[in-house]
């Protein structure tokens, strides 16, 4: 193996194979978040909307996985001095991040397997839907671990990394229509919705799995501007990240 995948494998098992193996209850959480609104969401609407919400579950579990991101890092950055030692070492910043990134993954593997079960059982979405869901959920994932790292790297203390991390996830993944159709949203406050790009990729969720049929248009717009959120934060990121300089 190279020695930057030893340094994934080091981010994979600092960040969550040692805190599952020995306080499996920090996965509790990870479990419960997606878990509970899914129950909300089909208890309220007698399992009219349960497509939907399973889809909100995957959204949410990936979107917390990388919001979980800064919270990890800045503990380890700001308690242990850890990125102080990254940054004076051959490792590279990217490796140290995507071995954390994944750790936080495997933190939601619980919440997804039960979540892929439901989704084989109640939308079976075919090769097509299964291809595009997965993209939305890599972009959710990739535009929340770069938003991040990049507060993590401004952050001084763990509470105000934990204070960031609940808001902006409550922000992105709870008020936005991601476990119900965006049409259940009063017309004044719809655009409001459309300021987070998990309305984005909710819409887009719905549509490849049949349970909303979106325009073409739409549909390539969504697609658009969830792609331009990404590669925006990405470039704030690489920008704007005070790696060496903390």
């Amino acid at each position: 193996m190279r020695p930057s995948g030893w340094q994934v494998m080091a981010g994979i098992l600092m960040n969550s194979i040692y805190a599952m193996k020995n306080y499996p209850m920090v996965m509790v959480n990870t479990v419960l978040s997606p878990l509970s609104f899914l129950t909300v969401i089909t208890f309220v609407s007698k399992g009219q909307l349960i497509g939907e919400a399973i889809e909100g579950g995957f959204i949410m579990s990936m979107f917390q996985a990388g919001m979980s991101l800064q919270g990890d890092l800045s503990h380890f950055k700001n308690d242990f001095k850890l990125q102080d030692m990254v940054v004076s070492s051959p490792s590279s910043p990217v490796a140290y991040v995507a071995g954390m990134a994944i750790g936080e993954v495997i933190y939601s593997v619980p919440a997804l397997a039960v979540l892929v079960v439901l989704a084989e059982i109640y939308l079976n979405p075919g090769l097509v839907g299964a291809l595009e869901l997965l993209a939305v959920l890599l972009l959710m994932f990739l535009t929340s671990v770069t938003l991040g790292f990049t507060l993590s790297t401004f952050s001084s203390d763990i509470i105000q990394s934990f204070a960031f991390s609940r808001l902006i996830s409550t922000l992105f993944s709870t008020l936005p229509p991601v476990y119900y159709p965006i049409s259940y949203v009063p017309l004044p406050f719809r655009y409001f919705a459309y300021l987070s790009p998990t309305t984005y990729a909710a819409e887009i969720a719905q549509n490849a799995t049949g349970l909303v049929q979106l325009s073409s248009e739409t549909l390539a717009t969504a697609w658009i501007v969830l792609g331009a959120v990404s590669i925006s934060l990405l470039l704030i990121s690489i920008k704007k990240a005070r790696w060496r300089d903390v």
